[in-house]
């Protein structure tokens, strides 16, 4: 069922880009109309990993949505919130409060921690919701930033460049990563040095 949203998303969204590549075609159509271009298309791009255009269009979205349209704007949250996370904006509580979306609250503040066990708890206890939503691989991508975030901290509390694997090791086994073993621990590191 996700792998069709997601289809159709990308569907809609080259069908949309296609048919709107004139932006002289664009000024003819109303607001309500370019909101919902813009959600489709930001989906679309979110399900391609290209966060930047996902995150100006769907920005685009909410902030053009009718303020009475709460349910639009939540729907239109739920893929913005991760789009932002990824590109290291966190959304504040009372955004998530006023739109009810306590589901991201521990995936916030895992991230912001560094604390993968808490974000490993948050996605598994509303995995049936994200999966709904369509942003569960999107959210598991977010492990990758929240290690980053963790080995920050033991960077910053170590205060030297050239720190020991093992303490990341142990950092990692403290946060519920029992089996990671050292060469693990390196291939983490590793792959997140080839990544930028």
């Amino acid at each position: 069922k996700q792998w069709y949203q997601r289809r159709v998303a990308i569907t809609a969204g080259i069908a949309i880009e296609t048919n709107a590549a004139n932006k002289d075609i664009k000024d003819l159509f109303s607001i309500a109309d370019r909101v919902t271009y813009n959600y489709f298309v930001g989906m679309k791009h979110m399900f391609e990993n290209e966060f930047k255009g996902a995150d100006k269009c769907l920005s685009f979205a909410f902030e053009n949505c009718l303020r009475n349209s709460m349910s639009n704007k939540r729907k239109i949250l739920i893929c913005l919130i991760p789009v932002k996370i990824t590109l290291g904006f966190m959304p504040k509580l009372s955004i998530l409060k006023k739109y009810n979306l306590c589901e991201f609250e521990d995936v916030v503040k895992a991230v912001k921690r560094g604390d993968i066990r808490l974000l490993n708890e948050a996605i598994a206890k509303n995995a049936a919701f994200f999966i709904r939503a369509g942003i569960y691989l999107i959210l598991e991508k977010l492990k990758v930033i929240t290690l980053r975030n963790l080995f920050k901290k033991i960077y910053l509390l170590t205060g030297s460049f050239q720190i020991d694997v093992a303490k990341f090791q142990i950092a990692l086994n403290w946060l519920g990563l029992e089996d990671v073993d050292s060469d693990e621990t390196e291939c983490i590191l590793v792959n997140m040095i080839n990544d930028g």
